[in-house]
């Protein structure tokens, strides 16, 4: 079992150890990996990423070789796997390493952990609403609390309460505990483990957690905590937050973004919101107006066809008019408003349209009840290039392939000789 020297502090970045074991690359794990008789590197677990680093071979065979660690992970037997970049060779079981944990990425680790911590303590303390797991991202961290909603007044009196922790620069502690004395001491949440050996975690006065991760020693090394959203997932609602570091980058982003946004408004900052509302109100008047105006010009030229196209055969006939009309400013969209109001207008009449216009299609219609089938007679002018589309008797929708050098008027004309135009 490999001896963890991140449990009693987390600030130890660099230290010595001996090489125990060296797994090669196989056919199943492409990257080389060593184990070590003892480690600073945290291993991905408790919801926490792991360290990256290096180490560095010492002694006069192995060359002063520096090898980069890019994971790593918790073998099932107790022992911490370190899964390297390919190098040139490996070290040989029994060399003397010197390990250095990316300091950077650990500092960030313990801010947001700790801050996780603070936390679920106040969405405990305000609010009696339990977190049930916790994950570290590379952009941000969140928490699931036992709860189906959170209000913004909620995450801002928990947000609010778990800076002023973090004000307070509290000492954050580490012990040892029997499982049986945790059981007395009224952690915020006792692990289902059956180890009888705890690392239990505190926050002095407020928050006690049994937890295997890395921390800083005094709450005020988390820097601020910003709570981000909450959104419902399965097992309850789900809060996004960052702390230190990553809030203060993520502060200046937003800011960034918003003092963007101010400018094309030519508005402060604070009245952003204001102007998004009132150019999404404007948005969906003109959206609609567009769309009214294009109603209109559809049922006018829909009018109009019908007016240019009359029955060539006796009224006593009864066959239907046929309209072709081939679109190429106006997209499918306005084709198949075309061809309703067409089959609308007057009886009996079908109608014979297609866009041109990417991506191109055609739309065949009739008045409701009418003798032909469009479906049928759709996938049978498609077929010929195909294309795809179907639909009922009286109304079918299709496309051409993409790219394709399909004339859609001919198409349409094939459709008309069909139906015995």
């Amino acid at each position: 079992m490999t001896k963890r020297l991140y449990y009693d502090s987390s600030e130890v970045h660099e230290f010595d150890s001996i090489v125990e074991d060296v797994a090669a690359p196989t056919p199943e794990q492409s990257r080389p990996a060593v184990i070590l008789r003892e480690t600073a590197f945290y291993p991905t677990s408790g919801g926490q990423v792991h360290d990256t680093g290096w180490l560095t071979l010492v002694g006069y065979d192995q060359g002063g070789d520096r090898l980069r660690v890019t994971e790593v992970a918790d073998a099932e037997d107790g022992r911490i796997v370190h899964y390297l970049e390919a190098p040139a060779r490996l070290p040989l079981a029994g060399a003397a390493v010197h390990g250095s944990i990316d300091l950077e990425r650990r500092r960030d680790h313990m801010q947001q952990h700790s801050g996780q911590h603070v936390l679920s303590a106040a969405f405990v303390e305000l609010y009696q609403m339990p977190t049930v797991s916790f994950h570290m991202g590379e952009d941000y961290c969140s928490i699931d609390l036992a709860t189906p909603s959170v209000s913004s007044e909620q995450i801002a009196g928990a947000e609010q309460r778990a800076n002023q922790i973090v004000f307070e620069n509290r000492p954050v502690r580490v012990r040892y505990v029997s499982r049986a004395e945790a059981e007395k001491l009224g952690l915020r949440k006792l692990p289902p483990t059956d180890r009888d050996d705890l690392r239990l975690v505190e926050v002095a006065d407020f928050d006690l957690s049994a937890c295997g991760g890395t921390h800083v020693s005094t709450s005020g090394q988390i820097g601020s905590i910003i709570l981000r959203k909450s959104e419902r997932v399965r097992q309850g609602t789900r809060v996004e937050f960052v702390c230190g570091d990553r809030a203060v980058r993520m502060a200046r982003r937003d800011y960034s973004a918003l003092s963007e946004a101010a400018a094309l408004f030519s508005a402060q900052l604070w009245d952003v919101p204001e102007q998004i509302r009132k150019s999404v109100e404007e948005s969906k008047l003109v959206r609609k107006q567009k769309d009214d105006a294009l109603d209109q010009l559809a049922e006018l030229m829909a009018l109009a066809a019908l007016r240019d196209q009359p029955n060539k055969d006796q009224p006593e006939t009864n066959r239907p008019k046929i309209v072709v009309r081939v679109f190429s400013d106006h997209d499918i969209s306005f084709a198949k408003l075309f061809a309703q109001k067409v089959t609308r207008a007057a009886t009996p009449v079908i109608a014979l349209v297609a866009s041109t216009v990417d991506p191109p299609g055609l739309v065949f219609a009739q008045t409701p009840g009418g003798s032909a089938d469009m479906g049928a007679l759709l996938k049978q002018v498609l077929s010929s290039v195909g294309g795809r589309g179907g639909g009922s008797r009286d109304f079918a929708q299709g496309g051409v392939p993409a790219g394709s050098t399909v004339n859609a008027e001919q198409l349409l004309r094939e459709a008309a000789v069909t139906i015995g135009a």
